[in-house]
């Protein structure tokens, strides 16, 4: 059940609790690898984009009388698979369906939580409104940007955290005691879960972003990272300028190498080649939003998340 918002991994709850999982288009191999981990039942999904760009989605088995899980992220293109993802959890309720879960690994529009600047509308509220009339009855997110914006959802919502993922991969290569950076003090929650896994230190970067135009500058003290081999932890990144000034400023501080890893790799434009070309030796994502950088699975975190519902 649903006992409040919580970063952390549900515990796993053992029994006999079966649901299907729904193969969102947006995110199919990633719910073949949950269902293969939890044995819940598939169901197939028929889908395609008209010439006028309009979407279409198909239930190809019964969801009669059962709790389903839909598994589709939202990210690029936004739109598109927000309305796949509700018109799936429509067909689920018309076809029978007694419970729907979304299992959104990104979250669109969840960064705009509040109003900003006057005249804005609050773009989660909105979204949140849209998935409750199309009939979800709780969603299940990972690493969304700000937590409140679950106070926006008119059902039980939660993030989870793949963090840990993301650091254990590198453990896996034997980064032991890699310095974990996070590129501001709102995300220094997140380079201190990676810390816990890596067993080094832990610090932040000061970022300042302006509302207008989106811009960032940042700023470092010392940092003490000379000589050493540095991962900067983020939740999303998008135009990566914010890895490219802290992949700069962590050059002129004498770090060894530097890495960074993220849950939601957007990588919106020329974003993997400025980094790349700005000294970072590899780009770490989950798939959360499919690419060629996705070098960590949510299907664990999210397996035992729907096995504990």
């Amino acid at each position: 059940m649903f006992k409040g918002k919580t970063k952390s991994q549900t515990a796993r709850v053992e029994g006999n609790h079966k649901m299907k999982i729904i193969l969102g288009p947006s995110s199919t191999e990633l719910a073949e690898k949950i269902a293969d981990l939890t044995g819940f039942e598939k169901v197939s999904v028929a889908s395609r984009v008209f010439p006028d760009g309009e979407s279409y989605v198909r239930l190809e088995n019964s969801v009669m009388d059962e709790h389903v899980a839909i598994v589709n992220t939202t990210s690029k293109p936004q739109d598109s698979n927000l309305m796949q993802l509700g018109f799936l959890a429509n067909a689920a309720k018309r076809n029978g369906a007694k419970k729907v879960t979304a299992i959104v690994p990104y979250l669109a529009y969840a960064r705009q939580d509040r109003i900003f600047l006057e005249g804005e509308n609050v773009s989660i509220e909105t979204v949140a409104a849209m998935l409750k009339a199309a009939g979800i009855d709780q969603l299940v997110t990972a690493n969304i940007h700000a937590e409140t914006a679950l106070d926006k959802f008119p059902f039980p919502a939660k993030t989870l955290t793949a963090i840990p993922l993301l650091a254990e991969y590198f453990l896996k290569k034997g980064f032991t005691k890699a310095f974990a950076l996070a590129p501001d003090k709102g995300a220094m929650y997140i380079a201190q879960q990676a810390q816990q896994i890596l067993g080094g230190e832990a610090e932040n970067l000061e970022k300042q972003r302006d509302r207008h135009t989106g811009q960032t500058t940042q700023t470092g003290v010392h940092l003490k990272v000379k000589g050493k081999t540095v991962i900067i932890f983020d939740d999303i990144i998008s135009t990566g300028g914010t890895i490219v000034g802290a992949a700069k400023i962590l050059r002129e501080q004498g770090a060894a190498r530097i890495y960074t890893a993220c849950v939601h790799g957007l990588l919106v434009g020329d974003a993997e080649k400025r980094i790349l070309d700005a000294g970072v030796e590899e780009i770490v994502a989950t798939d959360s939003v499919p690419s060629k950088n996705s070098k960590v699975t949510l299907a664990p975190l999210l397996s035992e998340a729907l096995k504990a519902l």
